[in-house]
């Protein structure tokens, strides 16, 4: 397709632009943060953010470079340095690939900026811990480690108490690195906003509801960035609003992101981030799209938990209740909700070699999900950074044997 005609497709979301906007001026201003008197705090996509805005430090988050890493096809080279300085080519390629990154000052926006102080949460895999203390010892800055327990069905009042108790010593711990106290009236403000973007990705996302669906699961890929760097935002609330607006006009118009849709597919894990383009076009080829995945929707999943006004505890379960820090009997209800939500024909899973809490359990859950649902699943094993460990022929092959049973 020639530039032409990109422009003029009708299927192109029209705030790509100013997405691309927001994540330029944001890496911009990390980068030029101490000539600006401010800090930047290195935090796991799953850490609670809301408090560093409001303490007005700039988070930087490692997995999501990780994940622009992938998408430039820079992983498979740093990966290996990472190897070649003694990390197992089985650890997570996030972690190889920024740790080796920040040795070069490399990648695709030439390294993240170094950081005052990390803030670690293992609410999405035990690596974080790991990864967190070798990059202190790199840098020599204090890290913070908030501990969430695994949810196995009901969240326990202690458990609850443990986490609030963490929640408050970050606080303090802020307090500490940014010689300033907290304001509460700024903390509340923040929460409000967090939760009102929240609310706002969810429309997004279900927006894929309708059919046919205005917007694709890879495509969320994309505008997830905003909800996981900068919730508690108010450039976070005003995005949201215009994506939401662009869905509900997308609608009007019964503009499809698939032309001809006649297969709803739901992904889980996730996205192979150098591929995606690819598997979104493959699909698409057999008019197959992914309307909803398990990975944008754990940003806004738990706002039911959320009590907007008492937001610094009661987070403190929305943190441990992450989609891969529960069950899998809760994980097959969500799929459960999410497949009848979007009336999805089949189930894609990303089998990731590097994501092992995403991956573990879903052969399992493969099997409930055609007992208790009915429909069929896919297991496209691969790597979300290290293309090393993608084969597109077999993967191909087993996308087309997929689709032929849904139309059979």
């Amino acid at each position: 397709m020639t530039d032409e005609k990109k422009a003029s497709d009708p299927r192109k979301i029209k705030s790509v632009r100013r997405m691309k906007e927001i994540m330029t001026n944001y890496y911009i201003g990390a980068k030029t943060a101490r000539e600006n008197g401010k800090k930047v705090a290195w935090i796991t996509s799953g850490g609670p953010v809301e408090p560093l805005i409001a303490m007005d430090v700039i988070p930087v988050y490692p997995e999501n470079h990780g994940a622009m890493i992938g998408a430039t096809k820079m992983g498979v080279d740093l990966c290996e340095k990472a190897e070649e300085m003694g990390y197992s080519r089985d650890l997570c390629s996030y972690a190889r690939a920024d740790i080796a990154c920040a040795t070069i000052n490399g990648g695709p926006i030439g390294g993240l900026p170094e950081p005052d102080f990390l803030v670690c949460c293992n609410n999405i895999c035990g690596t974080v811990l790991k990864w967190y203390e070798v990059v202190a010892r790199y840098y020599n800055v204090p890290l913070f480690i908030l501990d969430t327990p695994f949810v196995h069905g009901k969240f326990t009042d202690a458990a609850k108490k443990y986490v609030i108790q963490q929640i408050n010593e970050y606080i303090e711990f802020l307090e500490n690195v940014c010689g300033k106290k907290a304001d509460p009236d700024r903390m509340d403000e923040v929460g409000r906003l967090s939760v009102e973007a929240q609310r706002l990705w969810q429309k997004v996302l279900d927006a894929a509801a309708h059919k046919p669906a205005p917007i694709s699961a890879f495509d969320a890929f994309f505008h997830l960035a905003l909800i996981v760097t900068l919730r508690g935002t108010q450039e976070t609330v005003d995005y949201y609003k215009g994506l939401s607006t662009e869905m509900e006009e997308r609608i009007a118009n019964n503009i499809a992101m698939v032309k001809n849709e006649k297969y709803r597919l739901l992904w889980d894990n996730l996205p192979v981030w150098y591929r995606t383009r690819w598997l979104s076009e493959k699909f698409a080829s057999h008019d197959a799209c992914l309307v909803a995945d398990t990975y944008t929707s754990a940003w806004s999943g738990v706002l039911h938990l959320i009590d907007e006004d008492n937001f610094l505890e009661s987070m403190a379960v929305a943190y441990s209740s992450v989609y891969i820090n529960i069950s899998l009997d809760m994980m097959i209800d969500t799929l459960k909700k999410m497949i009848k939500k979007y009336d999805a024909d089949g189930l894609v899973m990303h089998s990731n070699r590097s994501c092992k809490p995403y991956s573990l359990g879903q052969y399992d859950l493969s099997r409930m999900v055609a007992k208790q649902i009915g429909i069929p699943t896919l297991i496209i094993e691969a790597d979300m950074v290290d293309e090393r460990s993608f084969s597109e022929s077999q993967i191909e092959t087993r996308i087309d044997a997929f689709m032929e049973t849904l139309k059979a």
